[in-house]
C-alpha cells in the first residue's frame, strides 16, 4: 500500500485484488449474508480508494483494511435491518397470489374460462351475439353491425344486458 500511495499503479491494482479476500472474511465474521457480500466488498474498496491517503505505512495494512471492512459491513447490516422493518412478510399473501406458472393456477384459469364459455353460451341469442362480436372478436360497433345486420343501438343494449347477466352469475351482483 505504501508503494500505491507513492503512485505505483500496479502496486495499487495488486493491493486491491489481494484485499478482496480479507474484506469478504471480515464481512462474514460480522454476519453479513452471502447475497450482500459483494456489495460490502465493493463499498469497502470504494472507501479504501477515497481514504487511501490516511493509511500509515508504519502500521499493519490488514488491520487498517479490516477496520474499514467492518464499518462497511455494519453499514450494510443496518441498511438491511431498516429495509426488513419496512417490508411486510405476509404468508397468506403468497397463498392468495400464487405464481403465474403454478399448475393449480393454470387449472383454475382453465376452469374459469370453461365456466365463462358456458355462461356466454347460455345467454339469449342476441346477447350472445353482441358479446361474441364486440367482446370476444373485438369488433367495432360499425363492424359488428355490418356483420350481424343489426343496428348499433341494439348491439349496445344487448351487450349491456349480457354483461349485467354475466356479472350477476359470477359475482352475485344485481
Amino acid at each position: 500500500m505504501a508503494a500505491a500511495q507513492d503512485g505505483d499503479r500496479r502496486a495499487y491494482e495488486r493491493v486491491l485484488a489481494a484485499s478482496v479476500s480479507l474484506i469478504r472474511s471480515v464481512a462474514r465474521r460480522q454476519g453479513v449474508a452471502l447475497d450482500l457480500l459483494d456489495d460490502v466488498v465493493q463499498e469497502t474498496l470504494l472507501t479504501l480508494h477515497r481514504v487511501r491517503h490516511t493509511y500509515d505505512p508504519s502500521r499493519s495494512y490488514d488491520a487498517w483494511l479490516a477496520a474499514l471492512a467492518a464499518r462497511r459491513a455494519i453499514d450494510a447490516l443496518r441498511s438491511q435491518g431498516r429495509r426488513g422493518h419496512r417490508e411486510v412478510h405476509d404468508e397468506r399473501a403468497f397463498d392468495l397470489h400464487p405464481d403465474a406458472d403454478d399448475a393449480t393456477a393454470a387449472a383454475e384459469r382453465e376452469q374459469e374460462a370453461r365456466r365463462l364459455r358456458e355462461a356466454i353460451a347460455s345467454l339469449p341469442p342476441g346477447q350472445r351475439e353482441a358479446v361474441e362480436q364486440l367482446g370476444l372478436k373485438e369488433r367495432s360497433l360499425a363492424e359488428a353491425s355490418a356483420e350481424t345486420g343489426r343496428q348499433t343501438g341494439a348491439l349496445k343494449v344487448n351487450l349491456h344486458r349480457a354483461m349485467k347477466a354475466l356479472r350477476a352469475r359470477f359475482h352475485g351482483e344485481p
